[in-house]
């Protein structure tokens, strides 16, 4: 009887001894997780109440000329190419658009300048919900799609200046949505084109399109946005072509003056978009990128130095995603309804119907 209740006790005590380690391992591991996330949340995002003079000035400063950028029209690839969107989609539509009374700051050179592009008034605030989440190897991305600045008024007014170029019909309205991206991405054997519609996803809470409108033209040469570069398609999807000058293009570590730039978005293939400074804090142009407008060195993600491949937003076209480098998750072309791995496969077919519908092309925008 004794050595039965012996055996009996040291059975309990192992028990009670892996069940410590358990619960220590798994509270170890509950507390890795906390600080992955909270290193996510240290890094500053910095939104402006609505357009940004400060990254305007910024530019400036560092030689870049926001009067004459080059217009990327016709800068479609059928395979990846530096300084080229390479799209899923290969037809588009062949009507002029809503942008035959396109004003003076399309120049004749090819360029187009960006301080004197109109831009839709207003300034209407949105309950925005945007959370990022590590677990088990996956990063959630989890929001409402609402940016956390102020937009300009959409539909477009009749009265706003910028009517008389885009008549933009659309309204902003909110979707719950969850991606789940790996958390630590791979470069994939082969580069795969993008499609139209979402392709990202900015720490503003507003998602990233390709740089093209559905006529295969440069969507922030031509299209009229608000202050934020910032404007609904027809599902009411509020959204960027480039980076926003209302998220500040912070540089890694805050008590650095000049430097690379922080993180400022999620492409859907798991791999982080930071801002137009490069290593040293040079600004970035196609010529320093590769073919999907990234490349690789030590950079600062989830609070640690890794080497890893990133894309990079320029102030010229593509401006932010050529091609992706790694997997996607995300491979639907229609912004309606929320980013999941089973999207439809992306539009190959035929053509579009060639007449806008009333009120101006902005309602067939993807």
């Amino acid at each position: 009887m004794r050595f039965h209740f012996v055996k009996i006790f040291l059975l309990v005590f192992g028990l009670l001894v892996v069940w410590s380690f358990a619960g220590e391992q798994m509270a170890e591991l509950r507390r890795s997780q906390a600080a992955a996330v909270e290193a996510i949340r240290s890094t500053a995002v910095t939104v402006a109440p609505n357009s940004s003079p400060t990254e305007i000035a910024k530019a400036s400063n560092q030689g870049v000329d926001l009067t004459r950028i080059p217009i990327g029209d016709g800068r479609i690839s059928t395979a990846p190419q530096v300084g080229y969107v390479w799209s899923c989609r290969t037809r588009f539509r062949t009507s002029a658009g809503p942008y035959a009374n396109s004003g003076a700051w399309v120049q004749a050179d090819g360029t187009y300048n960006l301080r004197t592009k109109p831009t839709v008034k207003g300034s209407v605030t949105w309950p925005s919900q945007f959370e990022i989440a590590l677990s088990d190897g996956v990063r959630s991305i989890i929001g409402n799609r609402l940016p956390k600045h102020p937009t300009g008024q959409f539909p477009i007014a009749r009265n706003d200046p910028a009517y008389a170029f885009d008549t933009n019909p659309n309204s902003i309205t909110s979707e719950d949505y969850q991606v789940d991206l790996p958390a630590m991405p791979e470069v994939a054997d082969t580069a795969a084109c993008v499609p139209m519609g979402r392709i990202g996803v900015l720490r503003t809470g507003g998602y990233i399109f390709n740089a093209l409108d559905v006529w295969g033209k440069d969507a922030v040469a031509y299209e009229i946005q608000d202050s934020c570069q910032g404007h609904p398609e027809r599902h009411g999807a509020y959204h960027y072509h480039n980076l926003t000058t209302c998220l500040e293009d912070k540089i890694e570590g805050s008590a650095q003056v000049t430097g690379h730039s922080a993180l400022v978005g999620y492409a859907f293939d798991g791999f982080g978009i930071y801002g137009h400074r490069g290593e040293g804090g040079k600004v970035l142009t196609n010529a320093d990128l590769d073919a999907c407008h990234g490349h690789t060195h030590d950079i600062t993600w989830d609070g640690k130095k890794v080497n890893l491949y990133h894309y990079h937003a320029t102030w010229e076209y593509p401006y932010t995603i050529g091609c992706y480098r790694g997997t996607p998750v995300v491979r639907s072309n229609n912004p309606q309804g929320p980013p999941n791995r089973q999207g439809p496969p992306d539009f190959q077919g035929p053509p579009p119907p060639q007449m806008p519908p009333p009120g101006g092309g902005e309602g067939l925008f993807f």
